[in-house]
């Protein structure tokens, strides 16, 4: 299960909503959560995947489209901070609910307010459905800290 966060008028901010909104995969459910994924977590819980991801636009201080698996301990370190609820806490409530639960940032170009994706972004978010399809989610870097 995918659960796609952001805010589509900030930028690149709307990458999780994009993704959540364009993946389609047989066995998979992709869920556009906005900016409330707390607001999902009834879903999570009937649904009881096996993988959850949470997939949402973070500063890890890469290039604009890259993405990394994030620990539940450094989200709050890299996170844009548009979200109601930490998303380490949600991550750590959901773990009752899922088999596994990972989050995954996009480095965003700009966070501006305005709709749309940039480029760079755009592609990583698609770089990163076509790993999905292909069940590759153990190619998907670990984020090691900051630096590009």
């Amino acid at each position: 299960m995918i659960l796609g966060i952001g805010n589509t008028l900030h930028g690149d901010d709307g990458v999780g909503n994009y993704i959540a909104s364009q993946f389609r995969a047989r066995g998979w459910n992709s869920i556009d959560c906005g900016t409330m994924p707390e607001n999902f977590t009834s879903v999570v819980r009937h649904h009881h995947p096996e993988i959850l991801l949470l997939i949402d636009a973070t500063d890890l201080g890469l290039f604009p489209g890259e993405f990394r698996i994030v620990r539940g301990d450094q989200i709050e370190d890299v996170s844009t901070g548009t979200h109601n609820m930490p998303l380490s806490f949600l991550m750590k409530y959901l773990s009752e609910s899922a088999g596994q639960v990972l989050f995954i940032g996009i480095q965003p170009e700009h966070l501006g307010d305005d709709e749309g994706l940039s480029p760079a972004v755009k592609e990583g978010a698609d770089r990163l459905m076509t790993m999905l399809r292909q069940n590759r989610i153990g190619e998907i870097q670990a984020f090691e800290g900051q630096g590009k």
